[in-house]
């Protein structure tokens, strides 16, 4: 199937080819018919990536701060090519999509194959879209009708946030897309409404719908206009849907306010707010946050969870069936909204000129050609002879691209397939790191008999499962961590490892650094008792992350910390015998990113694990000290290392090279058929100390491994 991309770094609208992306638990497969092009937001975006890096730092200031923190904690060539890879990144446009349904996932009951949906989904061929951004399309309404819906309910909510009363007079500054929608639907409610643009094409637009639109042409014809209609009272709301980078229109939209009136911003503009404006009036300002409550909730989104209707009347999906509700009834007549309607695959009859183009709304229309869920898109004729290690990458995401890809690169591993459930990061990846195909399916890459190993890089609640299908199917597995994320889990991996006489090798990386390396052997093989205190400065990630999901990241403890536990169990040459973990919060949850872990050996050593987000991000992420036999040695984020007590070995390597050693000899094992490079007792050793970790936070005891 085709999808529409844009490039952040040049700007450059492209269709590309991708797989079918697979259905996912709690959403819909959608075959599209239409998809609406809001010139608006998307000529903002191709903008954007037109412009050159000054103009985009320029435009984000906060993302400047963020890169020059960077900087200082982890150097300018990271940051740098952090920086390259993000603008590299192509992102997929539209979010205006009707269609049907043609699969549908777990969890999902309200709809059924063929139902006419819209959703909030892009401009591809299909998309996969969840449950509560997906709403039936009514039968008197149209499919060109029906694009309109996503933003309808964008204007729906900014009026919602205005909560206006009948009578009330509302002005609405900017008549593109979403204004003429938003004045529209105002009327539809009782409101008076003063609407105001520069462009006298889309005033005469919004007049022959009954809204009393006006030409902008001075500075001050809005706020004379707002003043004399209302008797120099002042209009009760104002909703802001133009965008533009001055702050004169948020000064008029007070000054035309009267007291105690409401202002509510949809748009992009200026907001170097006058106080005087505000103080002397007591108004209120609020900006609206898309469709509706729910938006950006991953509980909602995600997880497919509503919100009670007696708690929360108006929710995205709930506003996309309002919309749709009032096209039915004629209440919202958007067909005059239509400025053109372009083939899919000429889509650059829109895009190549966006930024003339003075449109309202522009539909795509789609072939309606039929599409298989198992196809996969060959990018590269890349031919590999038969081989132990004939790769196959499961998961698209940025570890994939930043640190996995790279380094297979360097190493020239032979890599058949990358799949992702979406289909397009699949696609993205395989064309910039010459790989042969690119799947949505993995059980194309589990059935192909050339494919001897698989490397699984996706979402953590994921890792077992793949793990075990991998296995099932005679392939190595090198899968990242976390190996697992409950006890059930690894209870089972170790059953089909048994039986499938196949090598399963986790990304514990720390112990290939070339610092560990070096103090293992000063530190020698006789396994005698040591102290480690290994302290992670790991930085705050809010709660929202997938990563501190505990059904999908399995927290920060169990994802991240169980690095140092594969540390400590390769310095001492031991086992984990017990753990216990204590949280900083009062009352702690099993889900904590604050702790301190540890951990009895059985040869007698101790581990100390310090993981904290509390700290401040200039000081070193990693700080590893070692106690044993009168001797200190102490590593600082794997850049330094210093030696009490023992010789200096003049070790000066500036960056932690630990992912290539480690790649390089999997890859090797795998040519040789040797065993894994981690023994597996010590992997399973490792998760089970980590899901240890957090059994024992509630009872403060001492688990046992």
């Amino acid at each position: 199937m085709k999808q529409i991309i844009q490039h952040l770094q040049t700007g450059e609208t492209t269709l590309v080819e991708t797989p079918v992306p697979q259905v996912r638990k709690g959403c819909v497969l959608i075959k599209t018919h239409r998809s609406l092009v809001s010139l608006g937001t998307e000529k903002m975006l191709v903008q954007f990536g037109k412009s050159n890096l000054l103009s985009k730092a320029q435009q984000q200031p906060e993302k400047v701060k963020q890169v020059l923190a960077k900087i200082k904690t982890d150097g300018f060539r990271p940051t740098f090519d952090a920086v390259r890879r993000k603008l590299n990144e192509p992102i997929p446009l539209g979010y205006c999509n009707v269609g049907e349904v043609i699969a549908i996932g777990a969890e999902v009951s309200e709809f059924k194959i063929g139902d006419r949906v819209v959703s909030n989904g892009n401009h591809a061929e299909v998309v996969c879209v969840p449950k509560n951004l997906v709403a039936l399309i009514p039968d008197e309404v149209s499919d060109e009708e029906a694009t309109f819906t996503v933003v309808g309910a964008i204007a729906l909510q900014s009026i919602r946030l205005v909560n206006p009363t009948f009578g009330e007079t509302v002005a609405v500054i900017g008549l593109g897309l979403i204004g003429q929608l938003t004045a529209e639907l105002l009327l539809a409610n009782g409101c008076e409404v003063i609407a105001f643009d520069f462009e006298q094409s889309k005033v005469d637009l919004a007049i022959s719908k009954g809204i009393k639109a006006f030409q902008v042409r001075e500075k001050d014809d809005s706020l004379q206009i707002a003043k004399t209609l209302t008797k120099q009272i002042g209009v009760d709301a104002v909703i802001i849907t133009a965008s533009t980078k001055s702050n004169e229109v948020i000064a008029q939209a007070a000054q035309m306010s009267r007291k105690r009136g409401r202002i509510v911003l949809v748009g992009v503009i200026g907001l170097d707010i006058q106080r005087a404006d505000f103080y002397e009036k007591e108004l209120i300002f609020q900006v609206s946050c898309s469709y509706g409550a729910g938006r950006y909730v991953t509980n909602y989104e995600q997880n497919g969870q509503d919100y009670p209707i007696g708690f929360v009347r108006w929710t995205a999906k709930r506003n996309f069936e309002a919309v749709l509700n009032a096209i039915a009834k004629k209440k919202l007549q958007v067909n005059s909204l239509i400025t053109q309607k372009v083939a899919f695959e000429n889509f650059q009859e829109i895009y190549s000129n966006m930024e003339k183009n003075n449109a309202i709304a522009s539909i795509l229309e789609y072939s309606g050609k039929s599409f298989s869920l198992q196809d996969t898109v060959q990018f590269h004729n890349n031919t590999f002879e038969k081989s132990n290690d004939i790769l196959a990458i499961i998961g698209a995401g940025n570890f994939t691209k930043s640190i996995v890809l790279p380094n297979l690169k360097k190493l020239k591993a032979k890599v058949k397939y990358i799949s992702s459930s979406n289909g397009l990061s699949a696609s993205l990846v395989a064309q910039q790191f010459g790989i042969t195909k690119a799947t949505s399916n993995n059980e194309i890459i589990f059935n192909d008999p050339e494919v001897s190993a698989v490397i699984i890089t996706t979402q953590h609640n994921t890792h077992a499962r793949l793990c075990i299908e991998a296995l099932k199917a005679g392939k190595h597995v090198f899968v990242e961590k976390p190996l697992a994320l409950t006890q059930e889990e690894i209870d089972e991996i170790i059953k089909v490892y048994q039986q499938s006489g196949k090598t399963l090798t986790v990304g514990f990386n720390r112990r290939f650094s070339p610092f560990i390396q070096d103090v293992k052997k000063q530190l020698g093989n006789n396994h005698l008792p040591m102290n480690v205190i290994a302290t992670m400065n790991a930085g705050f990630i809010p709660s929202t992350h997938w990563t501190q999901d505990m059904s999908i990241g399995g927290g920060r403890i169990i994802g991240e910390a169980c690095h140092l536990i594969d540390l400590i169990t390769f310095l001492t040459g031991s086992f984990v015998e017990s753990v216990v973990m204590n949280a900083m919060e009062q009352s702690p949850s099993l889900n904590t990113d604050n702790a301190t872990i540890l951990l009895k050996y059985q040869n007698g050593s101790t581990g100390v694990i310090n993981y904290f987000s509390n700290g401040h991000k200039n000081y070193s992420k990693e700080r590893i000290e070692i106690y044993s036999q009168g001797r200190t040695i102490v590593l600082d984020n794997f850049r330094k290392v210093e030696y009490f007590g023992l010789r200096n070995s003049g070790f000066s390597q500036t960056q932690d090279k630990g992912h290539s050693q480690q790649f390089k000899l999997w890859l090797e094992r795998l040519k040789n058929g040797g065993e894994a490079i981690i023994s597996f007792d010590e992997m399973i050793n490792t998760s089970q100390a980590s899901i240890c970790a957090l059994s024992s936070l509630q009872k403060n005891t001492w688990m046992n491994v």
